[in-house]
């Protein structure tokens, strides 16, 4: 039997005030109704659609405020017992984590050369001579599809290289649909 012990460094958000440690906390996340327009596009067009999910993805979003976090006991030393640590990234619990996720994210798909949906902010979108990549977001998961195989390989092959991913498969069931 193979026993598996996890830990995650998470920021107790409590502690933060709005205005002195945070501005904004939000993270946009797909409308069912856009999700099922997606669907149905995808279904009338043929797409086969996939989904990922992002590991840990607050933790790739980059912080723009200072953030200070008290060292964990397991961490704490006698010779510096007043240190903390000064955050560059974000942590599970921090109120502007989701958004930092988000915005990272974006940066990187529009850095790739989609285009972001005028009215859907979570809904991303290639083209690449005839041919048509979509990506729909729902905070860490992630479905997508296209006209072509080779593009959505090329776009699965992306993702894994800038972010871990932990499923990567064909779209069956997602929120529910």
């Amino acid at each position: 039997m193979v026993v598996r012990n996890k830990a995650r460094l998470v920021a107790q958000d409590f502690c933060q005030k709005e205005g002195i440690d945070y501005e904004e906390t939000f993270a946009p996340i797909a409308r069912l109704e856009a999700i099922r327009i997606l669907l149905d596009f995808a279904a009338s067009n043929g797409f086969k659609l996939q989904q990922m999910n992002v590991k840990s993805a607050f933790m790739n979003g980059f912080i723009e405020e200072e953030v200070y976090v008290r060292k964990p006991p397991v961490f704490e030393t006698t010779r510096f017992p007043d240190r903390v640590y000064k955050l560059r990234k974000a942590l599970y619990g921090l109120k502007q984590a989701p958004r930092a996720w988000y915005a990272r994210l974006k940066s990187f798909l529009l850095k790739s050369g989609f285009v972001m949906g005028s009215v859907d902010k979570t809904l991303f979108l290639l083209s690449r001579g005839g041919d048509t990549l979509i990506v729909q977001i729902y905070v860490d998961d992630i479905i997508f599809g296209g006209s072509s195989h080779a593009l959505v390989s090329s776009f699965a092959e992306q993702m894994s290289r800038e972010f871990e991913m932990s499923l990567m498969s064909e779209l069956h069931f997602f929120l529910g649909l």
